[in-house]
């Protein structure tokens, strides 16, 4: 096979530019004692999920008067406490949220909003300002602020075919693999393969070998450290048969079998709920808490839940009063969920959204979404937040 034709058709080609280049020392400490590991896993419900009918204000008539049609009946509602409730599909979460393993945190944005998708996204992944743009993600930086030396190196892994920019630093990456047993048979074809031994013994810089071949060399060594260490651990829970049900099952099996990885990261879309929303969001929602239900009580059999930490996150949440299609346009603040088996406040966090006071429609934010952010890395990564997010935040207590 041509070298062209090799970069045409391999997955890798696609993919090689996601590839860390701390990889490589894995083998080095696949052996090591990793008990107390603590992970961290990131879920990002895309499109904008409406957080007044997920985690429901039924308490406040306001919220019944902006939602005549759209609104969840309170005899539906799984309730909380007085004031706010689960969405019915949720329903799979109040066990968990009974246990005390999760904690609800509302009204979360940041100032000067942008009700676009890929902009807001953008911030949300890099954790900037509205009017900044910068061209790293927040757990790329972490990774670079880090991982310079790689005496212990940490690794952010997305179970995905494609890394998103959260995952993307100046100098490390987190890696994209869907797949494991797919990554490490597609680096073993024979091209591949001979090109990797070819260049074993040259000293790798970009300088005389090339990022493209730098990175396959590592992507060689990262194959077989993730399908080595994963192979022999089976996940013995059952798992919804949804796509978010096989990332999170397959967070569980890195998780269990081992892997030395800080950061997880998976996705579930559509919830840009313009027209029909109770029906199309219903239906991600159960997906959602299925898929979250399964993977915190699959943790705690396996003693794994008190050193990880799940956060879930959506660009933006949708504008209070109802559009005159059954939907709800793009709006600004929304609910962030924690979930974790050593949460220090769990149940609800802080106040239900004011719907008396909004701005032009929209809620107030009433806790920036950075304050979550520097909470896990202070908190749970051991890290200074101000080295990742260029400025110190004071952070929360939920952990």
């Amino acid at each position: 096979m041509r070298r062209r034709d090799f970069l045409r058709n391999t997955a890798l080609a696609s993919g090689a530019l996601m590839i860390p280049a701390f990889l490589k020392p894995f083998e080095a400490f696949a052996a090591s004692d990793i008990s107390g590991y603590k992970n961290l896993v990131i879920i990002q419900l895309s499109g904008g999920n409406d957080g007044l009918n997920t985690i429901i204000p039924f308490g406040n008539d306001i919220y019944y008067q902006k939602r005549k049609t759209i609104a969840i009946n309170q005899p539906d509602i799984i309730k909380l406490d007085d004031m706010q409730g689960l969405n019915p599909n949720l329903s799979a979460l109040k066990e968990i949220y009974d246990q005390g393993w999760m904690s609800i945190i509302n009204s979360v944005g940041y100032p000067n909003p942008d009700r676009s998708h890929f902009r807001s996204m953008d911030i949300w992944q890099t954790a900037s300002d509205s009017n900044q743009f910068l061209s790293t993600g927040w757990i790329g930086r972490y990774l670079d602020s880090n991982c310079q030396n790689c005496t212990n190196p940490y690794t952010a892994i997305e179970v995905d075919d494609t890394l998103s920019y959260a995952m993307k630093g100046a100098k490390l990456k987190g890696i994209a693999v869907q797949d494991p047993n797919k990554l490490y048979q597609t680096t073993r074809e024979p091209f591949f393969k001979d090109l990797v031994h070819e260049h074993d013994n040259v000293n790798l810089n970009e300088d005389n070998l090339g990022y493209l071949y730098k990175t396959m060399i590592e992507t060689y060594s990262s194959a077989d450290y993730i399908q080595q260490t994963t192979k022999t651990y089976n996940v013995g829970c059952d798992y919804p048969q949804t796509n978010l049900g096989g990332q999170l099952k397959m967070v569980s099996k890195f998780i269990n079998s081992g892997l030395q990885t800080r950061v997880y990261y998976v996705s579930l879309s559509g919830f840009d709920t313009h027209v029909g929303q109770q029906n199309q969001q219903g239906r991600q929602l159960k997906i959602y808490g299925d898929a979250v239900a399964a993977f915190i009580k699959d943790l705690k059999q396996t003693g794994k839940l008190d050193d990880t930490l799940v956060m879930t996150f959506s660009e933006f949440g949708r504008r209070v009063e109802q559009n005159a299609s059954n939907g709800t346009d793009h709006g600004t603040a929304n609910n962030v969920m924690i979930f974790g088996g050593k949460l220090k406040k769990a149940g609800i966090y802080n106040n239900a959204p004011d719907l008396s006071q909004l701005d032009n429609g929209d809620l107030k934010y009433q806790i920036d979404f950075r304050d979550v952010y520097a909470t896990l890395l202070d908190k749970w990564l051991n890290v200074n937040n101000s080295l990742i997010l260029n400025r110190n935040f004071a952070g929360l207590n939920f952990v």
